[in-house]
């Protein structure tokens, strides 16, 4: 493509807010897209007709707004392309999952294409996928095994092979995934993109053929977090068409100071070069200021296994049952083994592997309590197409190692470029939230991209300085609430923070203006903090961010003569937090000298 064309999405709608013609803009991008071959990356494009009533329907929808900047606000993807990956439906075009023996033409867009185009982007074509999204791999599929961006020799990823070299060559803005069992984000890692992955449920399925469908999700491919956030915020929502739709929100933004789980073993295939890669990210979290903690992964590996060895290879199997049945040999032959496998399965097995989930779900949500997010390698190495040929199964199993699990246990992830290794090839990492975090992983993530300022995939682009983005995913608004004594992590009443969704924002301490008194006759224990200016001292407390809608019921549980008042942090920095009354005070222990409330109960003054 023309470097000189647009390329992220933030560059196309800069170009439209400048006065450039969605029609011309579109017509030279649309014809140098054309000349270049379609498969393998391609299964079909739009033509010219496909192309003009796109245009069409964009120009009368903007002629409804009085100029070109109300119509942005309202179309905020005005005049973007994107491409969809092929088991993703577009009104007229045929839905294949590359398997011309399963082809149908949808007469409806998908839920996610049609919120898509409501808001001003234009499909590009469909792309190639491993069979049926059965693979991680990229080359399960009749029309052409797509490449890495970087290596002709090197696997692209799958499931979502196509959908990621295009963003990662330029040829669109953004494209959709899906991902199961890491199809959005190994993809990207081996092509030095973005690849976003929402929360199952956030986004709807409606119009996408499942593969796995209690836990699909579809997924974003972009240059930029930027970009896949602001697709996100389109396509995210209740989906009436999705019986596993489930559209919940959390917190804004993580904590500003991270604690990150990473595997205290973690796992490579192949590349010798993919551990000092990773090192490499380690050192580069604690450059930011976070703290890496090493975790024991092997729980988190134990739930992998589930999706492939258990049976929810039934899933897949129910989708394509008839057709498997009359006929086998329209499948690819490592497809048509493992979704066969499902016959192995009884219902019995079925009930006895929910069971080992929900074990495993409650078991692995403790790890929320020690760490803030995860990162891991995006994959363990970057195969070779021999390397898949002569392994297809084993090859594609090792490549779940960090993917597998994050989708039966509820959570999101954000796979991001990390560095490129000796031999040029790009190295990526996951980060992994708990559900409904997405609005603040991404956030996180733009933060990562930035700190690196890496080239934009295979274009050679430069990151763009940051700004803002809008629309952004959804979050809940939150409040900020210091507290100093019983509410800290740990202490008796912490857990009137947690059941109400606060998360610790940070561990500081206040401006050297206040002093602490240990209260008499409190249960728990309390402390009550004043301030006084002169003669005061920085307190040890602890920022926790309070949706909104439950202050009310946390201010209820406040006794007198406590209360929620304005406290300046360390910085200058002012919040809402916890005061106490003067009255109350008289007569009360000074424990100022132990610069916080957990310093005085651990000592023997407090006993």
């Amino acid at each position: 493509m023309n470097a000189a064309a647009p390329t992220t999405l933030g560059e196309w709608l800069q170009a439209y807010r400048n006065g450039a013609s969605p029609c011309e803009l579109l017509r030279a991008w649309w014809l140098r897209l054309s000349a270049t071959p379609l498969e393998p990356l391609w299964l079909a494009r739009a033509g010219e007709a496909d192309l003009l009533a796109q245009l069409d329907a964009l120009e009368a929808r903007a002629a409804a707004h009085p100029d070109r900047a109300s119509a942005m606000r309202a179309m905020p993807l005005f005049g973007v392309p994107f491409a969809v990956k092929d088991n993703i439906d577009i009104a007229g075009v045929p839905t294949t999952a590359a398997c011309p023996a399963f082809a149908f033409t949808p007469a409806a867009d998908a839920g996610v294409v049609a919120r898509l185009v409501e808001t001003g982007a234009v499909w590009a074509g469909k792309t190639n996928l491993d069979q049926f999204a059965t693979g991680l791999v990229g080359t399960r599929s009749p029309f052409g095994r797509p490449s890495s961006a970087f290596a002709a020799d090197r696997i692209s990823g799958g499931s979502s092979s196509g959908s990621a070299v295009v963003v990662a060559r330029g040829d669109v803005a953004f494209a959709l995934g899906t991902d199961t069992a890491g199809s959005g984000r190994v993809p990207a890692g081996f092509n030095n993109i973005v690849g976003l992955k929402p929360t199952p449920g956030r986004v709807g399925t409606s119009g996408v053929l499942p593969a796995c469908r209690s836990v699909d999700c579809v997924s974003v491919f972009a240059l930029t977090v930027d970009d896949a956030a602001r697709v996100l915020a389109v396509i995210e929502g209740p989906d009436g068409g999705d019986i596993y739709s489930d559209f919940r929100v959390g917190a804004a933004a993580l904590p500003e100071k991270l604690r990150i789980g990473i595997p205290a073993a973690p796992v490579f295939s192949g590349d010798g070069s993919y551990r000092a890669a990773f090192e490499h990210a380690v050192a580069q979290i604690e450059a930011l200021g976070h703290d890496a903690i090493a975790l024991d992964f092997s729980p988190l590996h134990a739930v992998a296994k589930l999706l492939y060895s258990g049976p929810w290879v039934a899933e897949r199997h129910a989708v394509v049952q008839e057709l498997l049945e009359r006929d086998p040999a329209a499948f690819d032959p490592v497809v048509r083994q493992i979704i066969a496998g499902a016959r192995a399965h009884s219902a019995t097995d079925t009930f006895r592997a929910q069971y080992r989930l929900r074990e495993a779900q409650r078991d692995c949500a403790s790890l929320w309590r020690k760490v803030d997010l995860l990162m891991v390698p995006t994959a363990p190495g970057h195969p070779r197409h021999r390397e898949v040929d002569a392994d297809p199964i084993g090859v594609n199993s090792r490549l779940g190692t960090y993917t597998n699990f994050v989708n039966l246990l509820g959570w999101c992830a954000l796979s991001l470029p990390a560095s490129f290794t000796a031999d040029g090839l790009p190295f990526g990492v996951t980060f992994i939230a708990p559900g409904a975090a997405d609005a603040a992983l991404a956030r996180w993530g733009r933060e990562w991209q930035h700190a690196l300022a890496l080239p934009l995939g295979a274009t050679g682009i430069a990151l763009a300085p940051a700004e803002q983005p809008l629309p952004w995913p959804a979050s809940v608004a939150t409040l900020p609430i210091a507290v100093v004594g019983a509410h800290l992590s740990g202490m008796p009443l912490n857990g009137q923070l947690t059941e109400r969704g606060a998360t610790l924002a940070a561990a500081t301490h206040t401006a050297p203006r206040y002093r602490l008194y240990a209260l008499p006759g409190t249960t728990p224990p309390k402390p009550g903090l004043q301030r006084v200016g002169d003669g005061g001292a920085g307190i040890a407390v602890e920022v926790w961010d309070m949706p909104l809608a439950a202050v009310g019921s946390f201010l209820a549980l406040i006794p007198p003569p406590l209360g929620l008042g304005s406290v300046e942090l360390e910085g200058g920095r002012w919040v809402h937090g916890f005061l106490c009354e003067d009255h109350a005070l008289r007569g009360a222990l000074d424990v100022t000298s132990f610069g916080g409330w957990r310093a005085y109960v651990s000592s023997s003054a407090a006993r």
